[in-house]
């Protein structure tokens, strides 16, 4: 379906192929309707579970709540991967992983030093935008490759301030990531037993010396880029406030131009750090600590928007990257009434709340339609007036958020690392591989009869009825047939680096 964007374009054109009649040429002109605003805020290991609009009883997110309450919470929402690099290539392109290359075998996500990052060949939805006279901002966590030419403003971006990777990576006084693959390919397992401990510990009781992770700027010029390392090791307890002014200085700086904020959080992806003015202010101890400062930004954020006369025309959606990373505890969060979380292609680890707000345009509700962040190049582009869903694997889901109408988005597969685990088709979830993450169990199984569980009866999938449920299973099976069969893959990307190291070592 074409979006209320499309519909109003189409219908003055065909009023504009007849001639005006004398009372028409007296009228004056409609005016044209500002092209509208997006705000992507994205936070980093969020559960499904750890907001207050979704279930979490001492968690207070008052601003979510009331964003989710004005607008729409999405109950049946997805990533494109358990883990966080994957993840944030497919919000950017649409498209999934496998498909851009945007993956690896071996390596699940981008570290530090990596001679690749974010491929040239892909079209970022920051490009697209730009390309219409959008301003595009992202505030916060990168991840698609720290190398210049990898750097958000080198695709499509106008500004950027945040980290390259994640806060826990360039961990001070320990191995980097070279000699952790070393030490992994020699076989050393206590070696490798020992640097996990120091990481465990200083997860635990986190010191801003721990991690010499960078805090960058970059700005594109008429002449090329200004680069800048404001700091580093970054202030991490300052992050969640700066990416949030720099966010609000940007949309102010704005004018009249659309604008394209996109505002991924390095919170709370451990380590977690927090400002003093949040410090054990929760009933939920640190992890609390710092989604009540995210909260505090989407407060920030939506009362910028309304100073500036903005909020009418601007669509803004929070999200997560993946789930909650469960071995980290109680600093780990929750996926509520879901199973497993981040690693995994249970629901837990690749459904994420999903809060739209837009007032005035969204039908207001608790919609349990099927959409992903896959969806929303395709989606925001056609709101910008531009059709450019063209090799892409997402949806509009423009019918659901300002028509109340049902998903185009009818299948869902997921995919963990380059393998396809499960698929679901409509109300159901096969799963032809389970295992666990992050060394909890189910161990690695390969189902030769496929479980099959019933999401809307058992969201916690519980119960499988395969056996129960041929003729489903058989379904499933003939959409996946179709899926793989219009799907070219990508080498992997992230695995190169691997590559080179065993390479290396060959030669040694």
């Amino acid at each position: 379906m074409r979006t209320w964007t499309v519909l109003v374009w189409l219908a003055v054109a065909a009023a504009g192929c007849g001639g005006n009649t004398a009372e028409e040429a007296a009228a004056p002109a409609a005016a044209v309707e500002p092209r509208p605003n997006f705000v992507v805020l994205f936070a980093d290991d969020l559960g499904y579970g750890d907001l207050g609009s979704y279930g979490h009883p001492y968690n207070r997110t008052p601003h979510l709540d009331a964003l989710a309450a004005a607008g729409q919470r999405w109950t049946d929402f997805y990533v494109a991967s358990p883990v966080c690099s994957p993840s944030r290539g497919a919000l950017l392109t649409g498209r999934l992983p496998v498909r851009t290359g945007l993956y690896g075998e071996r390596i699940g996500v981008y570290f530090p030093n990596d001679p690749g990052g974010f491929p040239d060949r892909e079209t970022t939805l920051a490009e697209t935008l730009s390309a219409q006279g959008y301003r595009t901002g992202i505030f916060g966590k990168w991840h698609l490759g720290d190398a210049n030419a990898a750097w958000p403003t080198r695709h499509g971006f106008d500004e950027w301030l945040g980290l390259p990777y994640s806060n826990d990576m360039d961990d001070v006084g320990q191995p980097d990531f070279d000699d952790l693959m070393a030490i992994s390919l020699s076989g050393d397992n206590d070696g490798m037993a020992a640097a996990m401990s120091v990481r465990a510990e200083r997860y635990a009781a986190p010191k801003l010396e721990y991690w010499n992770v960078p805090l960058y700027a970059s700005k594109r010029t008429d002449d090329g880029f200004a680069d800048e390392t404001i700091e580093r090791p970054a202030d991490q307890r300052t992050l969640t406030r700066r990416y949030t002014e720099a966010a609000i200085e940007f949309m102010q700086a704005s004018g009249d131009a659309p604008f394209f904020v996109y505002l991924p959080y390095t919170m709370p992806h451990t380590p977690l750090f927090r400002s003093d003015a949040f410090t054990e202010r929760s009933l939920g101890g640190r992890y609390g600590d710092v989604i009540e400062e995210l909260d505090w930004s989407v407060g920030e954020i939506v009362k910028a928007l309304t100073e500036l006369g903005k909020l009418d025309n601007t669509l803004v959606l929070f999200t997560s990257d993946n789930g909650p990373w469960l071995t980290m505890r109680t600093e780990g969060g929750r996926a509520g009434l879901l199973r497993h979380g981040k690693g995994t292609t249970f629901e837990g680890g690749v459904r994420v709340p999903a809060i739209f707000s837009w007032p005035g345009r969204l039908a207001p509700g608790v919609v349990s339609e099927l959409g992903s962040t896959l969806d929303l190049y395709v989606t925001l582009t056609l709101l910008a007036g531009v059709d450019s869903n063209a090799g892409v694997d997402g949806y509009d889901l423009s019918p659901v958020l300002l028509q109340n109408l049902e998903s185009p988005r009818r299948e869902m597969p997921y995919y963990r690392n380059g393998t396809l685990y499960a698929y679901r088709l409509g109300q159901w979830k096969a799963h032809f591989i389970t295992e666990g993450a992050y060394r909890q169990p189910p161990e690695r199984t390969e189902h030769d009869v496929p479980e099959l569980y019933h999401l809307l009866d058992d969201p916690s999938e519980r119960f499988n009825v395969a056996a129960q449920q041929p003729d489903v299973l058989a379904e499933i099976e003939a959409a996946v047939a179709a899926h793989t069969a219009g799907l070219t893959r990508l080498p992997p990307e992230f695995d190169r680096r691997l590559v080179a190291l065993m390479d290396s070592a060959e030669g040694g």
